[in-house]
């Protein structure tokens, strides 16, 4: 059964309206940062915590460079000799509760045993609450399959009463999401991420959108967990919560940065609001190669999870002001994630990566009551293990192109 439209969304359209009214008063926050200086703003303590790839991909590059040649280091050290090896990389997308699929699909593809080490991964959204647990692989696989199978909605938000929803900045807290972000992302996990930055020159990376400057933001997670800034463990917690507070639903979380040392903050929302899945910036190689570095030769994978369904969800749409907002928001988001695929496939094209795409197949029909439906994660978490357990038929293009091949 094809659940409908995501209650979230009818949230942002009311929240929209509720702005149009002008009726409510804001809550205080501290000066955002001048728009000549977005870029110049700095994580205090924390120096290569994120790329502003949307403009400037200099310093995405210089450390994409570091970490290749961390990466030779290592296999120096591991004794490997002759060409470099394959190299994988990862990308999750948002999605909400649907992300049970992309959970399923990694520890089904750990059982099948053919998961391999991923050289970087990314995450949006729900997608960042899986990918540090993608990142440091089977091990966690525990982990994944906890939060997206015995959660419920009461372990995500506390919804607000009418009152506050109005004066607030959101329709619900997300403070029970940042109590089950906390239980799981500890020291000892930021160590083990951390390590596998500096030793393995492995990238892990989660998008958030800066709302003020209205730009993505990618965070380096991998340098933030290495950091030995006390402040590091908070910063990684709230990186992960606001690349999942989608907005007017929940509210944002704020980030205080520093511009020749001068305190600012920056409200951070959901990074779906910039894309729903991202591999790396599409001119990241042409770029390197154009000012003189040398790209090594080796076979390079990307596999991307989109935790949704690509087919047209067919619903009934009731003639009210909330009904047609939300429904044409979720129709919004559904058609910027496919172009994402695209997006993400000519990449692929142009920098000889071959392309891997999974997503919820039109065969999934358990029924949706609600969002964070236990029972539902656990059919839809079920549906992605049992596809990869068995040896998943990656589609090799995005929908529309072909057909898949084996």
């Amino acid at each position: 059964m094809h659940h409908p439209p995501r209650p979230q969304l009818i949230l942002i359209a009311f929240a929209v309206l509720l702005l149009v009214l002008h009726g409510c008063s804001t809550l205080p926050r501290q000066a955002a940062v001048p728009a000549a200086d977005t870029t110049r703003a700095v994580i205090p303590g924390i120096p290569n915590a994120r790329y502003w790839v949307d403009t400037d991909i200099d310093a995405f590059i210089r450390d994409a460079i570091a970490s290749a040649q961390r990466e030779r280091e290592y296999l120096v050290r591991s004794g490997h000799q002759g060409p470099l090896p394959p190299v994988s990389f990862l990308a999750i997308s948002g999605g909400g509760d649907d992300g049970a699929f992309g959970a399923g699909l990694l520890v089904g593809w750990s059982a099948n045993g053919t998961r391999p080490e991923f050289k970087g991964v990314t995450g949006v959204s729900t997608g960042a609450l899986i990918a540090p647990f993608a990142f440091l692989g089977a091990d966690y696989d525990d982990e994944l399959r906890a939060v997206y199978t015995t959660i419920g909605p009461p372990d995500v938000l506390e919804p607000r009463g009418a009152l506050a929803a109005l004066t607030s900045d959101g329709l619900a807290d997300n403070q029970p999401l940042w109590r089950l972000i906390s239980r799981y992302i500890n020291a000892d996990l930021l160590a083990r991420i951390g390590r596998e930055y500096t030793e393995k020159g492995r990238l892990l990376m989660i998008g958030t959108t800066n709302l003020d400057a209205r730009r993505p933001v990618i965070w380096n997670m991998g340098a933030i967990a290495s950091s030995s800034d006390p402040r590091a463990l908070d910063l990684f917690r709230r990186i992960m919560l606001a690349s999942a507070a989608i907005p007017a639903a929940f509210p944002p979380v704020m980030f205080d940065v520093e511009v020749d040392g001068k305190p600012y903050q920056e409200m951070h929302v959901d990074g779906g609001a910039m894309a729903q899945v991202f591999l790396y910036p599409p001119r990241l190689f042409e770029t390197a190669r154009s000012e003189g570095m040398k790209i090594a030769a080796r076979e390079r994978k990307v596999y991307i999870i989109r935790n949704a369904r690509l087919d047209p969800q067919w619903a009934t749409v009731e003639r009210s002001t909330l009904s047609i907002a939300g429904r044409a928001i979720s129709s919004l988001i559904q058609t910027q994630g496919i172009g994402d695929l695209y997006r993400i496939y000519l990449t692929a094209q142009q920098d000889g990566l071959d392309y891997h795409l999974a997503y919820i197949g039109a065969d999934f029909q358990a029924v949706h009551r609600e969002d964070f439906d236990t029972a539902y994660m656990r059919a839809l978490f079920d549906y992605g293990y049992q596809l990869a357990s068995k040896g998943y038929s990656w589609h090799r293009m995005p929908p529309g192109l072909a057909v898949r091949k084996p």
